[in-house]
């Protein structure tokens, strides 16, 4: 087991998605129960299913000097960056590191990927793409980091992380190494996915996207929806803001068990956990909410219920939040990492949304409805295909040991 980390201040936050644009949006959703899915709409002929689709995304406009970016993706993470004052503290940090010191982590599962399907749509008679695709930097699995850097003029280590569902997750893990060996003195994560045919109609083909809103830990689950988000965060050496929220710890697992499904006993899983707690120095009973990996799919469900069921007691609260924002792929790990903070700050855990026939599975640590109480410690599960798990671990800035 890893031994404990040193706590890193988290300084800015925010997050956009099915329920709405930045950090006040999404617990306002939250405390309503109100989800953001919709049946699909997205697409030529849309996939008959419900999404998590982000309002506004179409008319929203990159500036001029980021033109040559443009794309569903990238508007998207332009429209997460104009969220909770973030471009300016941001800035703040670039101006008192220096912009080389400042280091750029985004995870994300498809890029913009739905720009080169367009493109492929649109071939001209030569076989050619259209001449308005005619720009490389937006066909690449990178396109969305070098984008982010660009519009937020760093100059530090970029990088793209995509492990799946756990890719915004993982960012967290590789800014820590970098700001811990001295690389870096600050790094801002986070991750975009938006919607795309090859999503939708990939995830259809495995047989795992549900024809109705999904229902997380119900008996009668029967499938994904699939979302849409951006989020980001910037981490700052604890000293730098004291009272802040912080991450203090995080594990990471590659079982590589199967392609798509999880191992049966979870064991990927349970090491990323077991993981964030040693680095956190943390033992299960000081865990007060958990945000739930929960897709709604069969397997992972079912793992992921039997492991928080035999690793937390009772007073331990666990939900999944996919129920209001759809399974946001390589954005997930992210905005459940910003709801887990929004309940630290609030005092505030969400309820497990759809889940209204709990599985057997489930114990009384799960959250079925909402409850307001303080939140201390907030942990984050993300687990991806091919086995690539994580969990995050934050805390309240000063809490008793």
């Amino acid at each position: 087991m890893p031994v404990s980390m040193t706590p890193l201040a988290i300084t800015a936050y925010t997050a956009t998605s099915a329920m709405g644009r930045g950090r006040a949006a999404q617990l306002d959703a939250l405390r309503r129960a109100h989800s953001g899915l919709r049946p699909n709409d997205f697409g030529a002929t849309p996939l008959a299913c419900w999404i998590g689709r982000v309002e506004g995304v179409e008319s929203h406009v990159l500036p001029a000097a980021l033109a040559n970016w443009e794309c569903r993706n990238n508007r998207l993470a332009w429209l997460g960056l104009n969220q909770d004052g973030f471009l300016d503290r941001v800035r703040l940090a670039r101006d008192r590191h220096g912009a080389d010191r400042v280091a750029l982590l985004l995870g994300t599962s498809t890029a913009s990927i739905g720009a080169t399907e367009d493109a492929y749509r649109r071939l001209d008679v030569d076989g050619g793409l259209p001449d308005d695709m005619l720009r490389p930097a937006i066909h690449t699995p990178h396109s969305l980091a070098a984008f982010v850097s660009a519009a937020l003029g760093l100059a530090g280590p970029c990088l793209t992380v995509s492990t799946a569902c756990s890719s915004s997750a993982k960012v967290f893990a590789s800014a820590e190494r970098m700001i811990r060996l001295g690389l870096v003195d600050a790094a801002v994560v986070g991750g975009v996915d938006t919607l795309c045919d090859s999503v939708l109609f990939g995830f259809n083909a495995l047989e795992l996207v549900s024809r109705s809103p999904c229902r997380p830990f119900d008996a009668a689950r029967d499938g994904i929806s699939i979302g849409e988000a951006a989020g980001f965060a910037l981490l700052e050496r604890r000293d730098t803001a004291p009272d802040a929220p912080q991450l203090i710890g995080y594990g990471e697992a590659s079982d590589a068990h199967h392609m798509s499904t999880p191992h049966p006993d979870g064991l990927g899983a349970e090491l990323a956990l077991r993981a964030a707690l040693a680095r956190a120095g943390l033992q299960p009973a000081q865990v007060d909410y958990i945000n739930l990996h929960g897709t709604a799919s069969q397997k992972n469900d079912e793992v992921e219920a039997a492991l928080v069921s035999r690793s937390f007691p009772t007073h331990t609260r666990a939900s999944s939040t996919k129920g209001f924002t759809g399974h946001t792929l390589g954005a997930a790990g992210i905005v459940e990492a910003v709801i887990a903070l929004l309940a630290i700050e609030h005092g505030f855990i969400p309820g497990n949304l759809g889940g209204d026939t709990p599985d057997p599975a489930c114990s009384p640590v799960f959250a079925w409805h909402n409850e307001q109480r303080r939140v201390d410690v907030a942990l984050s599960n993300s687990f991806g295909f091919g086995g690539n798990n994580a969990c995050l671990a934050f805390a309240r800035a000063g809490r008793a040991a």
